[in-house]
């Protein structure tokens, strides 16, 4: 049972250093929606989100004003649209997607997850009219994200979806190249996506999970940035780094117990069950709310440089078992976040160029996730889109892990150019891309790569 003393302890951690719960997402299970024609189908989409997550953004707000707990955003995930869709034809899908956006703005959440398909094992076809169907969706909705999960431990990497993708991609910055390219990032693509999530653009609710349930994503970076810098400053001898790991711990532990009380409130109110909570370090383009910031606390001087991988590593260990212990419920990614754009410290260090797209790749094989808002050049062709995810992808499939690839390229700019999406979406210089375009031949194998010897547990 959680304690309400124990939340009277963190009054500065929300004060002073940004915590907060960054997202509420209400998982709705779409199955029953199904029906023979898309209209039919799109009308009790509309009811059925509309009937179970009405009174969810106030209730967010009366629980974030009692107990004074920021709940940033408000979300719905829901059955990958694949599903609910199988049979529709690529309009149809694109109309699903016109549904989801305007059940979504019926109810007031800020965005829903779920246009998305899990393909890695091979890509069926209400999967591939999904795929098709992407650019339209997505850059004609404005709270709908999509997903499409192309590769797993299991089942290795679907490269057919994988080339898709990278001309998806490509499609979506293109119809949206007065906004800098920013419907592409409302897409993400996976390998070993989690079935709970309550982070977008990723979010799904997948098999497995109750008709209606509520998750939880809390981040902290200025809550541990802040403890790590007390810790420097009380300790009569430089600590050592275990010691820097066990005050990541603690704190984490601190972090995820507050944001557990929300999720259970929220839940009880709303007559549902309870799911995860994922404290990953999720930044802003806030001053003192950046993973980057922690980085450079603990030794290096520029990010990017040697150590910042090792340092990764550490944080994301930390962070987990922190969460871990402190909830029987921890789940979701549960890490370190690096997206670049919405991370004011590492957007600084892409464009003081100590922080290269190699490096970059290099620190997502031991964080929560992986490429995550990386604008690139606007003239990165497809083939070259996917080469990087198929990078992506194979760390996550031989490091039994889940990484993703979120990749914006920027219509009409080159490296070291600067791209604003505002808010929370955050802003960066381009990176550069080395070698565009001598990945093709690569790329148009096509078929799979297989899954790694250690797919064979059972």
């Amino acid at each position: 049972m959680i304690r309400s003393e124990q939340m009277l302890s963190t009054v500065d951690m929300i004060e002073k250093e940004n915590l907060d719960v960054r997202a509420v997402t209400m998982g709705i299970d779409l199955m029953d929606c199904r029906c023979s024609g898309v209209t039919a189908t799109c009308e009790r989409v509309r009811a059925k989100i509309g009937r179970h997550a009405e009174r969810l953004v106030p209730v967010c707000e009366e629980i974030s004003a009692r107990y004074g707990i920021p709940v940033v955003n408000k979300r719905i995930a829901v059955t990958p649209a694949a599903y609910i869709g199988a049979g529709f034809k690529r309009d149809d899908f694109v109309l699903l997607a016109r549904a989801l956006d305007s059940a979504a703005a019926d109810v007031g959440v800020d965005f829903l997850g779920g246009f998305s398909a899990n393909v890695e094992n091979g890509t069926c076809e209400a999967a591939r009219r999904l795929m098709l169907a992407m650019p339209a969706a997505l850059s004609g909705t404005g709270k709908v994200c999509g997903s499409v999960n192309v590769g797993s431990t299991r089942y290795g990497i679907n490269m057919d979806a994988v080339a898709v993708m990278g001309q998806v991609i490509r499609d979506l910055a293109d119809s949206s190249a007065d906004s800098g390219g920013f419907a592409a990032a409302k897409l993400v693509v996976f390998t070993n996506q989690p079935g709970a999530n309550p982070f977008m653009a990723g979010a799904i609710h997948g098999p497995g999970q109750h008709e209606v349930v509520i998750n939880v994503g809390v981040s902290g970076p200025g809550v541990i940035a802040r403890a790590l810098e007390r810790k420097l400053d009380t300790s009569e001898l430089p600590p050592e780094l275990q010691e820097l790991a066990d005050e990541i711990k603690q704190t984490a532990f601190r972090v995820t117990r507050c944001g557990e009380l929300i999720g259970h409130r929220v839940a009880s109110s709303l007559g549902v069950p309870f799911g995860i909570v994922d404290v990953s370090l999720a930044p802003t383009p806030r001053v003192g709310d950046s993973v980057g910031e922690i980085l450079r606390i603990m030794g290096v001087d520029d990010i990017g440089a040697p150590g910042s991988t090792a340092i990764v590593a550490l944080l994301n260990d930390a962070v987990k078992k922190g969460g871990t212990f402190a909830s029987q419920n921890a789940g979701g990614l549960s890490g370190a976040f690096i997206p670049v754009c919405e991370d004011n410290e590492l957007a600084a260090a892409v464009e003081k160029g100590t922080l290269v797209l190699e490096k970059l790749e290099a620190m997502t094989a031991v964080c929560s996730v992986g490429l995550d808002m990386v604008a690139v050049p606007g003239s990165v062709d497809a083939a070259t889109l996917a080469a990087i995810i198929a990078d992506e992808m194979a760390i996550g499939m031989i490091n039994n892990k889940t990484t993703a690839a979120r990749i914006i390229p920027v219509p009409g700019r080159e490296a070291g150019e600067f791209v604003s999406f505002g808010g929370l979406f955050g802003e960066s210089a381009i990176i550069q891309v080395r070698n565009i375009g001598r990945s093709s031949r690569f790329v148009s194998f096509g078929g799979k790569i297989p899954a790694p010897l250690q797919s064979l547990k059972n």
